[in-house]
């Protein structure tokens, strides 16, 4: 507010009162000659108070005087004092449009549309606005007579002779009249094209709805039809000759400002299909092409211009399409990828300002009433509206939503739709963001008749619809679903069976009768369990929707409440701890692993709910908690259960983590490195398999030798343990060396290590239902047919005479996992000349390796397997990549320290900060080495069991895209990318590793 120094005026005073902001400025524009009726006018300057903005009404007022005839301020403000109507309906526009305000200054005697209002002016229909703009002969003329209507419907807005839902229907019927008016002008520069189509427009969107804002596209599909003998090429070149035209007239901006753009967008494919099709081609279109959100848009069309019974034709052929799109076999992806859209492009700073897009917004509402009615409308002729309003009400008449819900949501939707309408009429340009100043915001609560404190209201009012738009999936989608199994007293909406039926299948539960039972198993009854499950079912059946197996994660939810429903932490933890519950819903929904692990140990529910519950534990943690659970046990198949124990939560928690780091929550978005993914996967799973290793080590010895084995004893990893790079079905590949204790007997030592080794081996394979640990010693001197254990010595004696190149490079990855440290340590300083040679590796070894791959590629790969999508042995993955970076360390890792590593990846990049590898090529190997290492883990992740190659199973290959962050409907995209990116690689790897 200004300050104003020394005495203040009694005017000044009564302005302030009034509800000016800047009463020093209103008393200078007050003082002026012409002003004089308006300042000593007590009623006047009431009526100036009132605006949304008393300042903002002035100026616009000062401005229209000024414009006036020299004969004509005072006929003008007389009848301003003398007409109340005419005085509410002109300050009350000038207070809330500075774009209204700047027309009237350039057409001064429009102020005479608002000074009388019969009755059937009050909500006038197409007829009345074409009467209005029949003299518009050009597109110049179009604009002006058509912001003086606009002039006339703000009038009635602001003062209250018109709720939102009217103001929308009659912008929308002023947009017909427009649209005919351009039309007709086009037509008339161009009658030999008007001569040889017939041309109709049909209406898309909040026009076709009867529902359009201040400013807004309109949205449109052209038809058109040869006509008076003309052939079909000539007839769609002449529409859409009038068409661009009239879509020219009403988009163009002038000094006079612009009508509004004229969108065709939404046609038969978008932007890269004719503006103009025929009736069969829009027909041959739709039913083979044509996905659910294009019968989505179809749901409003309506013919609001050129040819009647053309347009008619058209609604007449679209319409039975728009209602089976339910029946659709892509239905629910596209819906899925439709509800993601809501808030897709919206600048981060804005997600909160915007009223359209963001959560809790407009759009929303306008999806979640538009889903319904494709659902429910296939049977229910009542539903077919256009308009949200009316749509939403007839939901409610039948049945389909609470009367209660529906009240509460056209009461936020009426709100928020008008408020879009108070800051678009402002400056007449297209928003949908709450203004930030406080200016702005308190003209805009003014506006809406919030007086005593506009801002602090305005803010209260908007989040509270907002709050209740928010919960619009549970209102609208789930909660009548659980009235209809629930049984409940109050019983506002029961859907019929059949009903709730549709319902679940369109939102993707793919066994609607089953989802129907658990609903009813979990929520029915008063008990405080049913009643909390009430409360969560809701959201979780969103939750589960979401996901690529819905029914998956239902069941699984309903199998962990059957085993913690009595627990009291349980329904507790997923009802305070927002996290939790829709942590549980993506990871029961995700695949067939974690619910698995899950289900047998089902209080690792809460890990779900501590903050830093999904961190995964290391070894040095891991190994003593195993090691304290194997001391207390009795037996040594007592103690590797109580190990399994640890490893099954442990590989939850991991595979969990996994999960949601992929597929992201609202609190915790998606992990954007796929990377960093896969290495905490591999670093999680190996600290946890050599943990376990350790813990039946120790159980093997104490059963026989008690706390001591007669010989050191140490497990060293290999292959994709050794690089801690396991992933969920990864054997652990094994050596097993050991060395005598003083005074024992050779002989002696090796039987009991082999004792050992055959113990560990015999507890870790009792049959149980967990993810196997399988110890591979496979890759031990002389393979299969050699001793599984040797001593140090023994090692040191093979590897000095019988070595093949194979071994040497299979020790790239030994380290030590389990068992006697310093030992483990001595058998790397034994290997390290073995796999890092002096100057590297010479001309035969290099084609040695390179003929041992050649011949792996053409012997290992399963037959019929598909070679462009086999992780392992396929085109471009993981053999082709690690084999590569192998090679690389052989030759280079004597002179280079950054090579000796036992990992892929870090191999990698130190070969490419040393200038062995190109920075391209780098990144297209650890690409494909990423991916394929991620694809490996999400079918284990989806099936429960390992694989090499994508599931042919639908939904299970939809799952694994999923995991990898693909949209639903798009795994062709993946397997895709999966092909391309593995292409890549093999043509780096021939260049670096075959040297082609």
């Amino acid at each position: 507010m200004t300050a104003v120094p020394g005495r203040r005026s009694s005017t000044f005073t009564r302005l302030l009162r009034q509800g000016f902001t800047d009463p020093a400025a209103a008393e200078v524009l007050l003082a002026l000659p012409a002003m004089a009726p308006v300042r000593d006018d007590s009623v006047l300057l009431d009526a100036l108070g009132a605006a949304a903005d008393p300042d903002l009404a002035l100026r616009g007022l000062v401005r229209l005087v000024e414009a006036q005839d020299p004969e004509e301020p005072r006929v003008f403000l007389d009848t301003l004092v003398a007409a109340k109507p005419l005085r509410d309906r002109l300050l009350g526009v000038l207070g809330a449009s500075e774009a209204l305000g700047d027309h009237l200054a350039r057409h001064p005697g429009d102020w005479r549309v608002l000074a009388t209002y019969e009755s059937t002016d009050l909500h006038p229909g197409v007829p009345e606005f074409e009467e209005c703009l029949a003299d518009a002969t050009d597109p110049e003329s179009l604009r002006v007579d058509y912001r003086r209507c606009l002039l006339a419907i703000a009038a009635r807005d602001v003062c209250g002779l018109t709720d939102v839902a009217q103001t929308a229907a009659e912008l929308a019927d002023l947009a017909t009249a427009t649209l005919r008016a351009a039309l007709a002008i086009a037509q008339a520069a161009a009658p030999d094209d008007a001569a040889r189509c017939r041309l109709a427009i049909i209406a898309l969107g909040k026009c076709g709805g009867h529902e359009l804002n201040y400013v807004s596209d309109v949205d449109v599909v052209f038809v058109a039809e040869p006509f008076g003998g003309a052939d079909e090429n000539s007839a769609i070149q002449a529409a859409t000759r009038l068409a661009s035209h009239l879509m020219r007239i009403c988009s163009e901006t002038t000094v006079e400002g612009t009508i509004w753009p004229v969108d065709a967008n939404l046609r038969p494919e978008g932007r890269n299909g004719p503006l103009v099709r025929t009736l069969s081609s829009h027909l041959a279109y739709y039913q083979r092409w044509a996905k659910t959100w294009e019968f989505q848009a179809l749901l409003k069309a309506r013919p609001v211009a050129g040819d009647s019974a053309l347009g008619q034709e058209y609604i007449d052929a679209v319409s039975p399409l728009v209602w089976q799109a339910a029946e659709r076999e892509n239905f629910v992806a596209d819906v899925q990828k439709m509800r993601r859209r809501v808030i897709d492009n919206i600048p981060a700073a804005e997600v909160e300002r915007e009223l359209k897009l963001g959560p809790g917004g407009l759009r929303d509402v306008e999806f979640a009433v538009q889903l319904l009615q494709l659902v429910h409308g296939r049977a229910d002729n009542t539903l077919h509206s256009g308009s949200t309003l009316e749509a939403l009400h007839a939901l409610a008449e039948g049945g389909y939503v609470g009367r209660v819900d529906a009240a509460q949501l056209d009461d936020a939707y009426r709100f928020l739709r008008a408020m879009e309408h108070r800051i678009q009429l402002y400056r007449l340009r297209r928003t949908h963001l709450v203004p930030e100043a406080e200016e702005d915001l308190r003209r805009l609560g003014r506006s809406l008749g919030l007086r005593v404190d506009p801002v602090a209201e305005l803010n209260r009012s908007w989040r509270r619809h907002a709050a209740v738009v928010r919960r619009l999936h549970e209102k609208l989608f789930y909660r009548p679903l659980l009235d209809a199994v629930a049984q409940l007293a109050s019983g506002e909406t029961r859907l019929s069976t059949k009903a709730a039926g549709q319902r679940l299948e369109a939102l993707g539960y793919a066994d609607p009768s089953a989802a129907l039972r658990h609903l009813e198993a979990l929520a029915s009854g008063v008990s405080r369990k049913a009643a909390i499950q009430r409360t969560l079912l809701p959201v979780l059946l969103g939750w589960f929707a979401d996901s690529a197996d819905p029914d998956a994660g239902l069941l699984g939810f309903r199998k962990v409440s059957d085993a913690l429903g009595k627990t009291p932490w349980y329904l507790r933890l997923l009802r305070d701890e927002g996290a939790a519950a829709e942590n549980l819903a993506r990871v029961l929904s995700a695949g067939r692993l974690a619910p698995d692990l899950l289900l047998r140990a089902p209080e690792a529910v809460a890990i779900l709910g501590n903050p830093g519950g999904l961190d995964p534990r290391r070894r040095d943690h891991l190994e003593p908690e195993i090691l304290a659970a194997v001391g207390r046990a009795v037996t040594a198949e007592d103690a590797v259960v109580a190990a399994r124990g640890v490893r099954r939560r442990e590989l939850f928690r991991t595979a969990a983590a996994d999960l949601i780091g992929s597929y992201g929550t609202e609190e915790s978005p998606a992990e954007a490195d796929p990377g960093a993914l896969v290495d905490r996967v591999g670093l999680a799973i190996t600290d946890l398999n050599a943990a376990t290793i350790a813990g039946a080590l120790r159980a093997a010895v104490r059963e026989r030798w008690g706390d001591e084995l007669p010989t050191r004893f140490a497990v060293i990893g290999m292959g994709r343990f050794g690089g801690r790079e396991l992933a969920y079905g990864s054997d652990a590949d094994v050596l097993f060396v050991h060395q005598p204790r003083e005074g024992v007997d050779e002989q002696e030592a090796a039987k009991a290590a082999n004792t050992v080794v055959t113990e560990m081996r015999r507890l870790l394979q009792v049959p149980t239902a967990d993810p196997p640990l399988l110890i591979d010693a496979d890759l031990r001197p002389e393979g299969k047919s050699g001793p599984l254990v040797r001593t140090l010595a023994s090692y040191e004696a093979y590897y000095r005479r019988w070595a093949l190149g194979w071994e040497s490079q299979a020790l790239l990855r030994a380290e030590p996992m389990a068992g006697d440290p310093e030992l483990g340590a001595r058998f790397i300083d034994l290997i390290d000349p073995l796999r890092y040679p002096v100057e590297g590796l010479g001309d035969d070894a290099v084609r040695e390796i390179r003929r041992l791959k050649a011949r792996m590629e053409s012997e290992r790969l399963p037959r019929g397997a598909d070679a462009t999508l086999h992780t392992k042995l396929g085109r471009g993955g993981l053999s082709d990549v690690e084999w590569t970076v192998q090679l690389i360390q052989m030759q280079h890792a004597w002179r280079e320290p950054g090579l000796r590593t036992t990992r892929t990846r870090p191999a990698l990049a130190a070969a490419q900060h040393a200038g062995l590898i190109g920075t391209e090529e780098a990144q297209i190997l650890d690409e494909a080495w990423v991916l394929a290492t991620r694809v490996r883990n999400g079918v284990m992740l989806v099936r429960g069991r390992a694989g090499d190659t994508f599931p042919s199973d639908g939904r299970e290959l939809a799952a694994v895209g999923r995991y990898l962050g693909y949209e639903p409907g798009h795994v062709g995209d993946m397997l895709d990318d999966y092909r391309r990116t593995t292409r890549r690689a093999r043509a780096v790897m021939e260049t670096l590793f075959y040297g082609a």
